[in-house]
């Protein structure tokens, strides 16, 4: 079983199925684009966060 210093180990990034577009139709389709396209912006707003921190921390540091 996993300890506390289990929660704080970065996870492996999942690896996303391909699915087969056999059989789907446009509406289909472009659900699945907006999907991705959310997921993307998800993964954008963390990147932009992830570097707010980072900026935040070197402009304290500089000041010290």
């Amino acid at each position: 079983m996993g300890g506390p210093d289990q929660d704080d180990m970065p996870r492996r990034r999942q690896v996303l199925e391909k699915p087969r577009f056999d059989g789907w139709d446009v509406g289909q389709l472009r659900e699945y684009i907006a999907e991705l396209q959310a997921e993307i912006a998800r993964a954008e707003a963390g990147i932009e966060a992830r570097e707010g921190h980072r900026a935040a921390a070197e402009a304290f540091f500089r000041k010290g």
